[in-house]
């Protein structure tokens, strides 16, 4: 009897071969689609997120010598190792937002198809760790990566640009999935990096995107008038009729460094 998938915990299944090799190749850090980097020595270790049938681990298992699958499913959990006897995989029954990741060795990757509804926490997760992975691949929704790396600001694509490169990988049409999903799905790899900004200039960014269509400036005016505001805002070269999302990282840190000094 095969396995049901849960829908309350976003699975969708990837079956697709040449997709999964690509995503565990951007894991990995070698060119897409089976280059000489991939093929000719493995990587040490893998956190693979929600392996689900481990269509994905198979992959994974080529070319790392080491793979901790994390699976909230309790029986996905416990049918995961049956599938890959004699092979270097540790399974992990829990919720990966509750992992604790400070004793992996590096360097380490993290890999995963993960559940549309906790993108961002997961993302968040792995880019605040102190024993951050080196390399992230992750499947998730097409517009939600298209946002990552837009130049159009959101609060999600400035935290992920203050702690990561981010680029895109292959496009994943719906139908690539069982049960297949109303959107498409895109792989994003994340290189983490130091911080460009403090933590602190981040507390202005939250009071700027709290209303995100309206004036950058309206938001503000908790912290200084709008009359203190405009020399600024000039100063900086930014428009006065700006909305949050026109702002990059540089202009955030200035604006802090002109409201706060």
């Amino acid at each position: 009897m095969g396995m049901k998938n849960k829908k309350f915990l976003g699975q969708h299944w990837l079956k697709n071969r040449a997709i999964l090799d690509e995503i565990a190749d951007l894991a990995v850090g070698g060119e897409p689609e089976g280059s000489a980097s991939v093929s000719s020595e493995k990587s040490a270790l893998v956190v693979e997120i929600g392996p689900g049938l481990g269509t994905l681990t198979s992959s994974l298992l080529k070319r790392f010598n080491r793979v901790i699958a994390v699976e909230y499913d309790k029986n996905l959990a416990e049918n995961l190792p049956k599938s890959f006897p004699g092979k270097n995989l540790e399974v992990i029954n829990a919720d990966i937002l509750d992992c604790d990741f400070d004793d992996l060795p590096q360097p380490y990757s993290v890999a995963g198809n993960i559940p549309y509804y906790i993108t961002s926490l997961i993302i968040e997760k792995l880019l605040k760790m102190k024993n951050r992975p080196e390399r992230i691949a992750l499947l998730i929704q097409k517009e939600v990566a298209e946002r990552i790396v837009s130049s159009r600001e959101t609060m999600l694509s400035l935290f992920v640009k203050n702690y990561a490169d981010a680029e895109l990988g292959p496009v994943v049409g719906r139908a690539e999935f069982t049960p297949p999903p109303k959107v498409d799905s895109q792989v994003i790899v994340l290189q983490p990096h130091e911080a460009v900004v403090k933590e602190e200039v981040f507390r202005l960014v939250r009071q700027g995107f709290s209303a995100p269509r309206k004036k950058l400036i309206h938001n503000l005016a908790g912290l200084k008038s709008k009359e203190e505001l405009t020399p600024i805002f000039t100063k900086l070269g930014i428009d006065i009729d700006a909305r949050p999302g026109d702002l990059h990282l540089s202009d955030w840190r200035k604006m802090y460094n002109e409201i706060f000094s």
